[in-house]
């Protein structure tokens, strides 16, 4: 079904307000009992929105961790290619393993890593894979796509780091893309994110090579305790391995730590 006048009205204004400005919208994800309204209206406002040709205002989220989410993917890919526009994709692992059905998700998290990297890695490269493949066989044009990196593995984000760097040794034209964590969490990778920024804007100023210093975003929610409740809770629950994910950062501190003090890394 459509949004209702009003709900629809709401989002064009926001819409019309983020073009002025020149930001993006990213639309969230939530839970699968009311995904499919949230996708087909997002991508009905990435039609309306998105254009200009390599250049998205409006982003959806696509969960890794579904085993539906290749296909509904390269649905969309399909659509952007076949409208001309420029498919805008926030790509999360996800966050409702609680709530949703378990036949849902992949059986292990392993599967998940795999389908979360090897989907980042063929928007990336704009090239067709074994975990991304095209809706209607052979053939399909891959479309122009920006690209989020919404994540808080570090092997993640490294692996997109990687394929970067071997993109522009190549001489290769990249995608519009960045990264994002959660204000609060995974700092460390944030951190890396930036010192690799700054070591590449050092490299372009020297005038030795390309290079493509990494765009790194933190993510704030807003409101009230009450308002965000639910929000809160469900980013505790996405995260009950942060207990792996805090001695990584503990480490990385450790490190940095050696290194200002004794210019050494520990």
């Amino acid at each position: 079904l459509p949004p209702s006048k009003e709900l629809e009205d709401a989002i064009v204004e926001i819409c019309e307000l983020a073009k002025e400005r020149g930001v993006s919208l990213l639309f969230d994800a939530e839970q699968h009992a009311v995904q499919p309204g949230i996708d087909a209206w997002t991508l009905e406002f990435q039609k309306r929105y998105n254009r200009v040709p390599g250049q998205a205002l409006v982003y959806g989220t696509y969960q890794a961790y579904l085993r539906s989410t290749p296909a509904l993917l390269a649905r969309h890919l399909a659509a952007a290619a076949e409208d001309g526009f420029t498919l805008g994709v926030k790509l999360v692992r996800g966050a409702y393993l609680g709530s949703d059905p378990r036949h849902l998700f992949w059986s292990r998290k392993e599967e998940t890593d795999l389908a979360y990297n090897g989907i980042a890695e063929s928007l990336m490269r704009r090239e067709w894979s074994d975990i991304l493949s095209p809706s209607s066989g052979e053939g399909q044009t891959f479309p122009e796509v920006n690209l989020v990196v919404a994540s808080h593995n570090l092997d993640s984000v490294k692996k997109a780091m990687n394929v970067r760097k071997q993109q522009l040794q190549r001489g290769e034209k990249g995608i519009h893309m960045a990264y994002g964590q959660l204000m609060g969490m995974a700092d460390h990778v944030s951190c890396e994110l930036i010192q690799a920024g700054n070591l590449e804007k050092s490299v372009q100023q020297s005038g030795n090579e390309k290079v493509d210093p990494p765009k790194a975003y933190k993510y704030l929610v807003w409101g009230t305790v009450g308002e965000c409740l639910k929000y809160l809770l469900r980013r505790a629950e996405e995260n009950r391995d942060a207990v792996v994910r805090t001695e990584e950062g503990r480490l990385a501190l450790r490190a940095e730590l050696g290194r200002r003090l004794f210019g050494f890394r520990s």
